[in-house]
């Protein structure tokens, strides 16, 4: 018999034992997979938002570095980062390919940060796979750690793209049902404004497809200012 739920995070706890996680360590292994984002290079949008928008140098977080190809667009770009992602095998591989970044092997939702808040906080690929629940837990982060005035930018799977290996449209509850995220989750543009909906949107579109930069038509991207 097991009555140890006292709270939300033991409830969000239990949920998480619901899901088989992706084995992230196993998949940053074999660096010569043909994964499109193992490319050494950062993502479109952030680039563009770097040069000819409104990101400027400050504190920057990154969620889910991965191989910390846009942590270092961040870094190069003036940002003081800290780019933090569960697998080992990503951290090393991110520490390898360059400096000027302070890299983390943690839970975003467990880790103590460096720093109380942040200018920008960039998601290239978290969102989407995590849990319905686990919305809860990176809404608070976001409100927790994002500066007043401060933007946060992401990329996630993009709904109706007709890409069955980029993300599933399934309904949450199924989701819980089938004990099972599919791969990743699907977004609308409005399910993305009405999740940050105490954001202002700054820019949402598709990601695009860019030479020398990171971009496939399958993402989403987006930015938000919180006032």
């Amino acid at each position: 018999m097991n009555r140890d739920i006292r709270s939300v995070e033991d409830l969000l706890r239990m949920l998480d034992g619901l899901f088989e996680d992706i084995e992230w360590d196993g998949f940053y292994e074999d660096r010569d997979r043909p994964i499109p984002f193992f490319v050494d290079q950062p993502d479109e949008n952030l680039d563009a938002w770097l040069r000819d928008g409104p990101l400027r140098k400050g504190r920057a977080l990154e969620l889910g570095c991965g191989p910390g190809r846009n942590a270092r667009r961040l870094a190069e770009a003036g940002y003081e980062v800290d780019a933090v992602d569960r697998s080992s095998a990503a951290i090393a591989w991110a520490t390898e390919r360059g400096t000027g970044v302070r890299f983390h092997q943690a839970d975003i939702f467990a880790m103590d940060l460096p720093h109380e808040t942040y200018d920008l906080i960039y998601d290239s690929g978290c969102l989407h796979h995590l849990a319905p629940h686990r919305r809860i837990s990176y809404l608070a982060l976001l409100d927790r750690h994002l500066k007043p005035g401060g933007h946060f930018g992401l990329a996630c799977f993009a709904a109706g793209t007709g890409d069955a290996d980029s993300g599933t449209e399934i309904p949450d509850a199924q989701l819980y049902r089938d004990r099972s995220l599919h791969g990743g989750l699907v977004y609308t543009p409005d399910e993305l404004r009405r999740l940050f909906d105490g954001y202002t949107e700054v820019e949402l579109r598709p990601m695009r497809e860019h030479a020398g930069l990171f971009g496939v038509p399958f993402l989403l991207a987006g930015l938000f200012r919180k006032d």
